[in-house]
């Protein structure tokens, strides 16, 4: 399914935190938002998945606002979410969380059916949780955490995933694997990403934000330059192919006439 977010805005006690953001997300896409912290990137979101009421302008999947003409259950039957905060406050196990994303095709207290069951079958054999069935999502690590969730997501069988930021507080591989995973899925994605290599690399179009507006919009190669990198994130950059992958590679220094950092600079032995 299209997404489409068509002039959004978002005020909170009277500051615009989003202004006038359009942005076209083509069926079957992965589609990075980037942008240094406070640019408005999971205010956006939010406005997707309904948290967030925007003052003005839509939300559309397939053409249809998910404010003005669904109702909370049919938006939920057509977007799934992966959440920035991956903290459970009950001791559920994998199996009981990855359930509740059957909840919007089903009545109130209904049990699983037979199909219910073999779709959350499913969606853990896909992010290879299947025998973590009966473990506490607590006694989790944090990458094992956000499969849990990606799960529950992909237990709702909603055609559009929203993703707010997935990688914040895991490891290396953990990143890695995950936003693989994410990128194989057939489904339209959106996700806010911290990292600009993974974007430029993982994402078929980007959306850079800067102060709750849209600073360039398109694929990676044009919109992730050195020129955007310096302006919106104050930092060199430099956009490459990388040595492994052959996929876009992007790296990043301070600025020459900045002073370094302690972490950045090196002692002589």
């Amino acid at each position: 399914m299209n997404v489409t977010l068509d002039g959004i805005t978002v005020t909170i006690d009277g500051a615009e935190i989003v202004g006038d953001v359009s942005v076209e997300i083509r069926s079957g896409e992965m589609h990075g938002v980037v942008g240094s912290n406070g640019s408005g990137k999971s205010t956006l979101l939010r406005c997707l998945y309904r948290a967030l009421r925007p003052a003005s302008g839509r939300a559309l999947i397939d053409g249809d606002d998910i404010w003005r003409q669904l109702t909370a259950r049919q938006a939920a039957q057509r977007r799934a979410i992966v959440p920035q905060d991956s903290s459970i406050d009950f001791d559920f196990s994998v199996r009981e969380t990855v359930s509740m994303g059957r909840a919007p095709h089903q009545r109130l207290l209904e049990r699983n059916s037979a199909t219910d069951t073999e779709i959350i079958d499913d969606a853990l054999d896909t992010v290879a949780m299947t025998t973590f069935g009966a473990r506490l999502v607590s006694t989790l690590s944090g990458g094992e955490r956000q499969r849990v969730l990606l799960a529950r997501a992909l237990a709702q069988q909603a055609p559009v995933l929203v993703l707010d930021e997935p990688t914040n507080h895991l490891d290396i591989r953990a990143q890695l694997e995950l936003l693989e995973l994410v990128r194989s899925l057939p489904t339209t994605t959106i996700a806010a990403l911290h990292d600009l290599d993974h974007a430029a690399s993982l994402c078929d179009t980007v959306t850079v934000l800067a102060h709750g507006r849209v600073v360039a919009s398109g694929p990676p190669d044009e919109v992730l330059t050195p020129d955007v990198i310096a302006q919106v994130f104050g930092v060199r950059a430099h956009v490459g192919t990388h040595p492994l992958t052959g996929r876009p590679h992007i790296t990043v220094a301070t600025r020459p006439d900045e002073p370094a950092s302690d972490t950045d600079r090196t002692t002589e032995p």
